[in-house]
């Protein structure tokens, strides 16, 4: 497979698992061409226009040599300048990489991180919130993580990766997308009754396994084990944490718990004032899951997978056999 390809199997599978569903990505896709089309000559040169394509500005390809067929990548949580070094030396002791695969955004996704939020305004409207109070409240949110990734030094890790001529994309709502599809279709097969019961349903899944014995495992943040699930929301994908704004909404929509990846302190005081459960099943850990869902696909098709920063690795193929 080349660069582009796996970029292009990775676009397929997180549509598949996106929770507005491939019309709902369909429908956003039209008006980003339909944006597109109405600019004018000069402002269509600043427009990116692989995401007329690409409904995820927070993943890209950031190097690609265009020729390189991939038969072993390197994958990581967090790829930073080291981990490009480490690439370049293991080609040069015998272990060649053909692409190194990023979680987290850099470069131009990181940039754009803020413009994959607006899916969740979908996503919280078919939980019950009205229209107009989602947008409004992810509104102020996306401008927050918009102006807080804006001062960040984006592109050192991309600049690394030109240098040294390694190829480099990265996979975050894409990832994100298959770990949060996975855990709630997870949960409603196994139907735990109490956050007790849903603990150990976490614990049961081999990264979350791994976690716990790092210190990283599933905790509950707030609740009790004795406590009814109820209607359960996962909350692993749409870019980052939304707005604390928005829980109470969610509890007026019938939902007592949320099963998230990690929360800040300002949002769980905001959960605990609505009396909802949460419960964090843990930032790496997760990201490695859907991770590892996606590297599972590129295994299949006969890619080598070597694991670094942050990565917990777990194949399902390997398992199988």
């Amino acid at each position: 497979m080349t660069v582009k390809e796996i970029f292009a199997l990775g676009i397929k599978v997180g549509v598949a698992a996106d929770p507005r569903g491939a019309k709902g990505v369909k429908k956003y896709l039209d008006r980003i061409n339909r944006e597109y089309n109405e600019l004018k000559p000069g402002e269509k040169e600043y427009f990116n226009t692989d995401f007329l394509t690409n409904p995820y500005p927070d993943s890209g390809i950031h190097v690609d040599d265009k020729k390189t067929q991939v038969k072993r990548v390197l994958a990581g949580i967090d790829i930073g300048s080291s981990d490009i070094i480490l690439a370049s030396q293991l080609n040069e002791r015998g272990k060649p990489i053909d692409l190194v695969i990023a979680h987290h955004p850099v470069g131009r996704a990181l940039a754009s991180l803020h413009e994959v939020m607006e899916m969740a305004v979908s996503i919280y409207e078919s939980l019950g919130v009205p229209i107009h109070l989602a947008e409004k409240i992810m509104e102020e949110r996306v401008r927050e993580v918009g102006r807080s990734v804006h001062p960040a030094n984006q592109y050192q890790t991309v600049n690394v990766a030109e240098l040294l001529k390694i190829n480099f994309i990265n996979t975050h709502t894409i990832t994100d997308n298959l770990v949060d599809n996975f855990i709630n279709q997870y949960l409603k097969k196994k139907k735990p009754e109490t956050i007790g019961e849903l603990m150990k349903t976490l614990l049961e899944i081999p990264e979350y396994q791994i976690a716990k014995r790092l210190g990283a495992g599933p905790q509950i943040f707030a609740g009790s084990p004795q406590h009814h699930v109820g209607k359960f929301l996962t909350e692993m994908t749409g870019g980052t944490e939304p707005s604390m704004k928005i829980y109470q909404e969610f509890s007026r929509s019938g939902i007592s718990t949320i099963v998230g990846m990690h929360m800040r302190k300002e949002t769980l005081d905001k959960t605990v004032e609505t009396s909802m459960n949460v419960v964090t099943a843990g930032h790496m850990s997760s990201d490695s899951l859907g991770m590892n869902l996606f590297l599972d696909e590129l295994e299949k098709r006969g890619v080598e997978v070597v694991a670094c920063g942050g990565l917990i690795r777990v194949s399902r193929v390997r398992a199988k056999k």
